[in-house]
């Protein structure tokens, strides 16, 4: 018979992983020792074994009903998930002073802040997006509760990323941060550009095609 013990230690496990390694005297202690990449890379390493444990606990958990499996739920991860991958490449391909994640190399331009003017956080508000859309197609307690965690840990994430970043540009915050948002439904300004939105689709094509072997369930309805 299944038990609740794998989820709540992989739960536990999670919430560990990521409190004690960001503490300020554990990171510098670990950064010294492992230096700054060895850090990262054995910071990323953890999140990712520990999160698979996580899903693969959460898919074992005890079935227990939260919302019920309609049918039309089916339909929203796969309604979502393109904007999912369109807001994380994109997040990805400029220069983000305001949030983590932007590679691009162009500098950032406040009045033509592009995705910044939908979201000052493209890729946590793709995780939040990806967790609610989850959230409402696996409506088991175990998913509610891991899908929850992560939108809630998305959205928190922003406003203390917004409260970090207003303290450390002081009185350059209201010049560069005008015309953007924490999270709103604004287009960009100016629109990504087209390979932007071909690489968004081919990502989407590929977590489709992956969907049933990595995890299990197809994602088609």
């Amino acid at each position: 018979m299944s038990s609740w013990v794998p989820f709540i230690s992989a739960l536990t496990a999670f919430f560990l992983s990521h409190a004690i390694p960001a503490r300020a005297p554990v990171r510098a202690r670990l950064v010294t020792v492992l230096g700054q990449k060895g850090y990262l890379l054995a910071y990323s390493s953890l999140s990712v074994i520990v999160l698979a444990w996580l899903i693969v606990a959460a898919a074992n958990a005890p079935y227990v009903e939260v919302i019920p499996p309609w049918p039309t739920l089916r339909w929203v991860p796969l309604v979502v998930m393109p904007v999912v991958c369109w807001l994380a490449v994109a997040g990805l391909a400029i220069s983000n002073p305001f949030s983590f994640g932007g590679l691009g190399t162009a500098g950032f331009a406040p009045d033509r802040p592009g995705i910044l003017r939908t979201t000052r956080h493209p890729l946590l508000a793709a995780l939040m997006l990806w967790a609610g859309a989850h959230l409402l197609a696996n409506g088991s307690l175990s998913h509610v509760i891991l899908f929850g965690l992560f939108a809630g840990f998305a959205a928190l994430g922003m406003a203390l990323i917004d409260r970090r970043t207003v303290r450390s540009l002081g009185a350059d915050w209201p010049r560069l941060s005008r015309n953007t948002a924490r999270f709103s439904l604004r287009a960009p300004s100016p629109w990504p550009p087209l390979h932007v939105w071909l690489a968004s689709l081919a990502v989407f094509a590929v977590l489709i095609g992956l969907h049933g072997a990595v995890i299990g369930v197809s994602p088609l309805p």
